[in-house]
């Protein structure tokens, strides 16, 4: 099976029934998490029981991205307790945060904490690319035989983004905002159509990271008069699958 599936799709904080920044990505068996925000890790559990995955990849300490991989690291110390440690995959801070957390178990005693740069997750070829944000966010291309996805994590608006997103069979893109450009400089977040300027050279645009209470078809629409692809809103429990 090659797919994605969305776990999360709310910036800043959950809305009633739905969870944060996540993604669960699947090629072959095997599984990576991108991102873990808030109120994903049930909808994880959901499919992989006692979080049983591969791998994790977060693109930067905000908690929206990565406050359940927390909570994953109690259900594996719990109840996987002889498993080995899962590869988590991420940039300077985020272990910081997820110590302040929950310093026992240490978490670096759960997963094999690893530099998040251009290398070899699993079956696939890691690229990274540094994207405008408040922390240092690391924008992500995995790429395996018949399946390339790439993932803004947060981002503002970027010529960066072009390189991340030529070629991909699905760009995944921070579309917090709405409406014409704002004004201000410099840019942390993204509108739909910021986002879908810079997916040119993908073949599908997946939004995400909605600002809570926004009208996710304003923003496809927003999208839709600039991409030339198809333009999908993240919502929770979709998957993507691929040929």
């Amino acid at each position: 099976m090659r797919s994605l599936t969305v776990l999360g799709s709310c910036g800043a904080w959950p809305e009633p029934g739905r969870a944060c920044a996540g993604f669960l990505l699947e090629y072959d068996g095997f599984r990576v998490v991108l991102d873990l925000g808030y109120a994903t890790l049930p909808r994880l559990l959901e499919l992989c029981p006692d979080g049983a995955v591969d791998a994790v990849v977060v693109t930067h300490q905000h908690p929206d991205h990565c406050v359940d991989v927390s909570g994953l690291a109690r259900v594996r110390y719990y109840q996987a307790p002889d498993a080995a440690p899962i590869p988590l995959y991420c940039p300077p801070g985020v272990l910081d945060v997820l110590r302040a957390l929950e310093p026992r178990p240490d978490p670096a005693s759960v997963f094999e904490v690893r530099e998040l740069a251009d290398g070899v997750v699993g079956p696939f070829r890691l690229q990274t690319v540094l994207l405008p944000h408040y922390v240092t966010n690391l924008g992500v291309r995995l790429e395996a035989p018949g399946m390339t996805v790439a993932y803004t994590g947060d981002s503002g608006p970027s010529e960066a983004l072009s390189r991340l997103a030529v070629g991909v069979d699905l760009f995944i893109a921070d579309a917090t905002l709405q409406g014409p450009s704002p004004a201000s400089e410099p840019r942390y977040v993204m509108t739909a159509s910021e986002a879908a300027a810079g997916a040119s050279g993908a073949r599908r645009l997946l939004l995400t990271h909605f600002w809570p209470g926004s009208d996710r078809a304003v923003s496809v629409a927003e999208a839709s008069q600039i991409f030339d692809g198809e333009v999908i809103a993240a919502d929770e429990g979709l998957v993507l699958a691929f040929d």
